[in-house]
C-alpha cells in the first residue's frame, strides 16, 4: 500500500469514527466503544479489500461481510453510507421508529447487510454457510466476519469453527475485536477468554495476531489468510475499545452508552485534530 493509499484510508476512518460519534448523539442510545474499536478493520476492507458494488449490493459475485458483534452496527452502517450503499442522511434517524437503520443489522432493510445479527455467536455459523456455498458453486468471492471477543464466551462459536476447519474453508477470514471489555467488566472478570490464539489454532484455524488500528499490519494480514491453503484463518485484532476519543478510551462504561451534546462536541473536536 503506498502512502497516497494509506492516508486516504485513514482519512475515511476518521470520517467514519465522526460519524459513529454523530449519530449516536442523535440516538440518544447506541454502543460507541465497540463501534470505535473496529473502525480501521472495516475501512480497509471496504476501501481496499473487498469486491463489492453500492450500486449492486446482491452482486452473486460480491465479497460478504457479516457483522457478528451486531450492537457494533454503528460502524457498520457508516461504512456502507460511506461506500454508497444509502444517502448518509439516514444515519441520523438510526433507531428511530421506522427508520432503516435498526439498533443491529437487518439484511433485509439495509443495502450492503448480508447478515441480520444481533444474538451474539451466530455469525460464524452463517459465514460457514456462505463460505461452503461458495465452494460448492465454484465461486471465487472471500467470506469475512467480524466477533468480539466477549463473544467468543458463545458456545456456538466453537461449535462452528470446528466445522470452518472440517471443511477446510479457506475462503473464510474472522477478525477478533480483542479490545479486552465486555458490558460487564474485562473478559477475564466476566468469562475468560485466553488464550485466545491457542484455542483457534486447536481448533484447526491459521492465526495471525495483529494490532488492529494499524491498517498495514492489517493488509499484511488479509493477504496471508489469501494465500492460506487448507485452512480458514482467524486474524485476532488486538485494539483499544473507544479507539479516537481519549475519554472513551478502554472505558467499559462506554460500552453501550451514547454520547450527549457536550461530549459529543468534545469528540468530534478530537477527531477533526487528528485529520
Amino acid at each position: 500500500m503506498d502512502n497516497k493509499v494509506l492516508e486516504q484510508l485513514k482519512e475515511k476512518a476518521n470520517a467514519i469514527r465522526k460519524d459513529i460519534i454523530e449519530m449516536l448523539a442523535e440516538a440518544k442510545s447506541g454502543h460507541p466503544g465497540g463501534s470505535l474499536s473496529a473502525v480501521e478493520i472495516l475501512t480497509y476492507l471496504y476501501f481496499k479489500e473487498m469486491k463489492v458494488d453500492s450500486s449492486n449490493p446482491q452482486w452473486q459475485d460480491r465479497d460478504r461481510f457479516i457483522l457478528s458483534k451486531g450492537h457494533g452496527a454503528p460502524v457498520l452502517y457508516s461504512t456502507l453510507a460511506q461506500k454508497g450503499y444509502f444517502p448518509k442522511e439516514e444515519l441520523l434517524k438510526l433507531r428511530k421508529t421506522g427508520a432503516m437503520l435498526q439498533g443491529h443489522p437487518d439484511m433485509k432493510g439495509t443495502p450492503g447487510v448480508d447478515m441480520s445479527t444481533g444474538s451474539l455467536g451466530q455469525g460464524l455459523s452463517a459465514a460457514n454457510g456462505m463460505a461452503l456455498a461458495g465452494k460448492l458453486d465454484d465461486k471465487n468471492y472471500r467470506v469475512y466476519a467480524l466477533l468480539g471477543d466477549g463473544e467468543l464466551q458463545e458456545g456456538q462459536v466453537w461449535e462452528a469453527a470446528m466445522t470452518s476447519a472440517h471443511y477446510k474453508l479457506d475462503n473464510l477470514t474472522i477478525f477478533i475485536d480483542n479490545n479486552g471489555l465486555q458490558i460487564d467488566g474485562t473478559n477475564e472478570e466476566v468469562k475468560n477468554v485466553n488464550p485466545i490464539e491457542d484455542k483457534w489454532k486447536v481448533f484447526g484455524w491459521h492465526v495471525i495476531t495483529i494490532d488492529g488500528h494499524d491498517l498495514l499490519q492489517i493488509e499484511k494480514a488479509v493477504e496471508e489468510a489469501k494465500n492460506t491453503k487448507g485452512k480458514p484463518t482467524a486474524i485476532i485484532a488486538k485494539t483499544v475499545k473507544g479507539k479516537g476519543v481519549s475519554f472513551m478510551e478502554n472505558q467499559v462504561g462506554w460500552h453501550g452508552v451514547a454520547p450527549n451534546e457536550e461530549e459529543k462536541e468534545k469528540a468530534l473536536k478530537e477527531l477533526e485534530v487528528l485529520i
